[in-house]
């Protein structure tokens, strides 16, 4: 069966869909472009009110394209699947599968049973209080990624005022510290060079029910010490959690990549009241301070929420404060937009839309002004970067291959007609050139 995978949201998204996919090609489906498929499965996220209407919006679409082939059928999973539930299958007749973010393990079966049964429709919703175990796709033959994502825990316990993710994705349920290092060997074996550790608070790791006695750091250095791993990573975390043995293992991991993405949401102490943060302005920057003596090369990214209810212009000016005084490498910033039985829903006053643009706007030059900054000052460095494939920048004479250094920037470099694959491939580079969101390399070394 032919089918396709279309995506929203976070990382972890991205890794849920990859999973599902390997999973469907192991049975012999066949993974093609949406103009070929005949299955049509839907991953969504809720975290913002835009990638819902988006979801939405393609719904439509791929409606119009089953009532051309009575055999083609939608599938709808994650986030907004566990918010909505049912309710897209009353809604479309062409949705027959709806699964959430537990229903996920359950879905390849459930996806081949649809195709056995062309009348049948199915909705897996229910949550699990454990951490559930996937099917191992990974050890099976096939081609493996240079680099790879590896889940370690499922949902969240804080409750941020503005975040539906407690909701859509359930408790904080921590996986097993065995199985996790297990698939990092498998992964790792099959030729895997860079793993990131996924989860919604790395940092709480083993502090649930479920937990070990196993903590995230301990977990950092027995993945570290598989042999072969040259980068690891991990997100998200949350500054309120971030243990200071975490912080010292950028120093004693060598193989422990100089980036971390470090949500910050608000710069004032009042907003990250109302938000329900559990810190303020104070402790995320000795965090950053650490951070830095630590792993004098750390490079820093973080999440931002501009027109929280009740944001005033001081308050977002301390926010603007904030992000120029630590000197974020990238950052992702969005207005803030009401979900569906969260805190925040209830608050007041709502900051009008044309402020918030203005204040996103305004926000988002600074950051590129830093961006800007940060890239120049790497011109003339020499770094190691591992090619993750083709770039969409090409030249006429030369390839650009696209990769990215230890702290997660991307490089592009040039390289000739007759040259060979880079993908996978780890490589020395010279930094030549700054671009708006880049960098532009040459091989450091005399060969390719």
């Amino acid at each position: 069966m032919r089918f396709c995978v279309v995506t929203f949201g976070c990382q972890m998204n991205v890794h849920d869909s990859d999973w599902l996919a390997r999973a469907l090609e192991v049975r012999g489906w066949e993974r093609v472009s949406e103009d070929q498929a005949r299955v049509f499965i839907v991953n969504t996220c809720s975290v913002r009110e835009k990638p819902e209407q988006k979801v939405y919006s393609l719904l439509g679409r791929l409606g119009d394209l089953c009532g051309r082939d009575p055999d083609a059928f939608v599938a709808v999973g994650g986030c907004v699947a566990q918010q909505v539930g049912r309710g897209f299958l009353e809604r479309f007749s062409f949705v027959r599968l709806v699964f959430g973010t537990d229903g996920l393990v359950r879905a390849p079966d459930a996806l081949v049973r649809l195709v056995g049964d062309p009348r049948a429709r199915e909705s897996l919703l229910e949550s699990s209080e454990t951490f559930v175990e996937r099917e191992d796709v990974w050890s099976l033959p096939g081609p493996a990624p240079a680099q790879a994502f590896v889940n370690i825990m499922q949902g969240c316990d804080n409750f941020c005022a503005y975040c539906i993710v407690p909701y859509v994705r359930g408790p904080q349920r921590s996986r097993r510290p065995e199985a996790v290092l297990a698939e990092c060997r498998v992964l790792v074996g099959r030729g895997v060079r860079e793993i990131t550790l996924l989860g919604q608070n790395v940092n709480s790791f083993g502090l649930d029910r479920g937990g070990t006695g196993v903590g995230f750091a301990e977990l950092l250095d027995r993945v570290a010490a598989i042999p072969g791993l040259e980068r690891l990573r991990f997100t998200t975390s949350h500054p309120k959690d971030i243990d200071p043995e975490v912080i010292a293992a950028f120093a004693r991991l060598p193989n422990l990549c100089p980036h971390l993405h470090l949500p910050l949401q608000s710069g004032s102490d009042r907003v990250l009241r109302r938000m329900g943060r559990r810190y303020d302005r104070a402790a995320y920057l000795g965090i950053v301070e650490a951070l830095g003596r630590a792993r004098p090369d750390m490079v820093l990214t973080t999440d931002l929420i501009v027109g929280f209810p009740g944001e005033t212009e001081e308050d977002f000016s301390q926010t603007l404060d904030l992000v120029q005084a630590v000197g974020f490498q990238s950052s992702f910033s969005f207005k803030y937009s009401d979900r569906p039985g969260v805190a925040a829903e209830r608050m007041g006053p709502k900051v009008e839309p044309l402020v918030a643009s203005d204040r996103l706007a305004r926000l988002q030059n600074l950051q590129n002004s830093i961006t800007r900054k940060c890239l120049k000052n790497c011109v003339g460095l020499q770094t190691s970067v591992l090619f993750e494939g083709l770039s969409r920048r090409q030249a006429r004479g030369e390839v650009f291959w696209r990769g990215r250094d230890p702290a997660g920037r991307v490089v592009n470099v040039p390289r000739p007609e007759s040259g060979p694959e880079l993908t996978g491939r780890m490589m020395q580079v010279r930094l030549v050139e700054a671009k708006k969101h880049s960098l532009l390399g040459e091989r450091a070394g005399s060969t390719w």
